[in-house]
């Protein structure tokens, strides 16, 4: 063998090897940047409570979209407000399309002043599309015991009254029922909208 042809075979082995390398590093699945739930996914608890107009609200009845669900309070002074916003700016740089595959669910922890339709008008503001939930103070404590939502009423020093202490993170369920992602509060706009286009491609 001339050293010809060692150089030649020696290049193709470099290029195999580099191809390879290739396909294994761009073939695998793109990682999500929120903290995301190990296989078996667990199954979002039912959510039933009350909407806006009186009827009954099931999170069943939802399969087939992603959602988006979020526990806060309307006189929230501000984790609240500043999730539902980003929360609007991710599906616009979705784009409409994509969009209208996603439902943003904002609950109540705050039921002694939170009544559905204050609720629903809160989050109009946001977005119309949006749908906020509320409902009686035992149906809801199942509902955060489901979540594992921590909340707590602390006086306040405001005209406003007391606050209300609670978890603030977004979970991002998918078409099938199953909890995959959740987000901390302050997660950038562009890391949920990675992780939503992960889930609806």
């Amino acid at each position: 063998m001339n050293n010809r042809t060692l150089f030649v075979g020696l290049v193709s082995f470099l290029l195999i090897g580099a191809v390879a390398v290739g396909v294994f590093l761009f073939s695998k699945p793109a990682s999500f940047r929120g903290t995301f739930f190990e296989e078996p996914y667990p199954v979002a608890p039912e959510i039933e409570l009350v909407r806006a107009n009186g009827n009954s609200f099931r999170l069943s009845e939802m399969r087939g979209k992603v959602i988006l669900l979020f526990f806060g309070y309307t006189s929230c002074p501000d984790i609240c407000p500043t999730t539902l916003a980003e929360l609007k700016q991710a599906l616009d740089k979705l784009g409409t399309e994509k969009a209208q595959q996603v439902q943003v669910l904002f609950v109540t922890v705050d039921p002694q002043r939170d009544t559905p339709e204050r609720v629903q008008e809160y989050v109009d503001h946001f977005n119309k599309d949006f749908i906020g939930l509320s409902g009686t103070e035992s149906d809801l404590a199942a509902v955060w015991r489901n979540y594992g939502v921590f909340r707590e009423n602390v006086e306040g020093t405001s005209a406003a009254g007391y606050i209300v202490n609670h978890t603030a993170r977004v979970t991002l369920i998918d078409q099938d029922g199953n909890m995959r992602v959740s987000f901390a509060f302050d997660t950038p706009v562009d890391d949920i909208v990675h992780d939503l286009k992960l889930i609806l491609r």
